[in-house]
């Protein structure tokens, strides 16, 4: 009896997902950083998702996107899916770029790429550079589509693929663009309707974007984009004939996992030399247990021939995600603040960059509204004044006395800084 149940208890199959992909990736979009993935450097024909490369080398190389042209006859070549446009028709750019991303155009791809380049020898050039440019070390490109040309096709990998969709989500142009689920364009002889192919942006309310991907030889191939909670992250399929599902429950798990949290804030940090900041905020995804092993790390040159003093890094196991240098604020004394109370405001010039957007975020957080009155100058409402020394904000003014007198409420010169008064309106 014993050996039975011990032999169905074998027997019960365990319940794992797994990814069904040949090769697929989860990456950070914003760090780039892999947190999952399998065959990630393997080679493989992409199919339509070559249209991100499409639409990202149009849309850094035209200078207006919204001109109406004429489709050229190259677009008679086209097979495939399409969007069906005829020589001569009259689109923009722009809306070219939504048949391209929503319905895979080949036709949009052919026209975009003679438009941009000249010819398709030309874009597939400028597509080449751009891999180049963002590290895309195992991708090369002969064409705007994605389809096979007898022996030749495009190739890449879902590691490289995920670096392109990290960089092109961040473009506001590509953005909108893959993020729309349906648009109605309308040249000068045709109105189309174009829906998105990309089910996951109906299906999954965290989805952002993303472009499918199809041919007898590649198979399915699947990128996407998704966001909640300042998580960033970019799924990559090949080869997947579930790949809708799989991105879905990858977005899922990283979900739950992840938190966003902020590792350094721009501003005023301490070091070995005294005034010095930073100029760039940096946040990043990471789990319970990796936010304990982030270090942030900071280096100083040797000799400094200008204001910067060294630079600050973030690693997490010994890999480096953020670097930005530390400056040294200079030791130049500012302009007094120039106060006018006419009409209950206050305006305030300041020579020094630094001084000027402390004081400025100081006021703001006091409760000021604040306005542009002109170059360099701020103008803010007035509601209660609030400087802190600690800050290093300089609060100088050899008017505050004659102002006092004539307005007892305002804020007072005490010892060198303002006091601070509540003042309603």
């Amino acid at each position: 009896m014993k050996k039975i149940i011990i032999l169905l208890i074998i027997l019960i199959p365990i319940n794992v997902k797994a990814i069904s992909a040949s090769s697929y990736i989860v990456m950070d979009t914003d760090t780039t950083r892999v947190l999952e993935g399998s065959n990630i450097h393997k080679k493989s024909l992409i199919a339509s998702i070559t249209k991100i490369m499409t639409a990202m080398v149009v849309i850094n190389n035209t200078e207006n996107l919204n001109i109406k042209k004429e489709m050229p006859e190259e677009i008679l070549k086209s097979y495939g899916s399409g969007i069906y446009i005829s020589v001569k028709e009259k689109l923009t750019t722009k809306e070219l770029l939504y048949g391209l991303m929503l319905r895979s155009g080949n036709d949009a791809a052919i026209a975009l790429a003679v438009l941009t380049a000249g010819s398709m020898e030309g874009f597939s050039k400028l597509m080449n550079e751009t891999a180049n440019f963002l590290n895309m070390n195992d991708s090369s490109f002969i064409n705007s589509h994605g389809l096979e040309e007898k022996d030749k096709a495009n190739i890449s990998t879902t590691y490289d693929m995920a670096l392109l969709s990290s960089y092109a989500i961040k473009n506001n142009v590509y953005k909108e663009i893959t993020g729309t689920k349906e648009i109605t364009v309308k040249s000068d002889i045709k109105t189309y309707l174009w829906h998105n192919k990309n089910r996951l942006l109906k299906e999954y309310k965290y989805c952002t974007g993303g472009k499918t991907g199809f041919t007898e030889k590649a198979r399915r191939t699947l990128v996407t984009n998704a966001s909640k909670n300042k998580v960033n992250l970019t799924v990559v399929t090949f080869n997947d004939g579930n790949d809708f599902n799989d991105h879905k429950e990858l977005y899922e798990k990283y979900f739950k996992k992840l938190k966003n949290y902020k590792i350094v804030k721009k501003g005023k940090i301490k070091t070995n030399i005294d005034n010095t900041y930073i100029e760039e905020s940096f946040n990043m995804s990471l789990t319970k247990e990796e936010r304990k092993n982030i270090k942030v790390n900071i280096n100083y040159y040797d000799t400094n021939v200008t204001n910067i003093i060294g630079n600050l890094t973030v690693t997490l196991n010994k890999k480096e995600y953020f670097k930005t240098n530390i400056i040294k604020k200079e030791n130049v004394k500012p302009k007094d603040y120039a106060l006018d109370f006419k009409g209950k405001r206050i305006l305030l010039a300041e020579d020094n960059d630094l001084n000027a957007e402390i004081a400025i975020e100081i006021l703001k957080e006091a409760g000021f509204q604040i306005e542009r009155a002109g170059d360099g100058v701020e103008c803010v409402s007035m509601l209660y004044v609030i400087f802190a020394e600690a800050a290093g904000v300089s609060c100088i003014s050899s008017k505050i006395g004659s102002l006092n007198k004539k307005h007892p409420k305002e804020p007072r010169l005490l010892q060198g800084k303002y006091e601070t008064q509540a003042k309603t309106q």
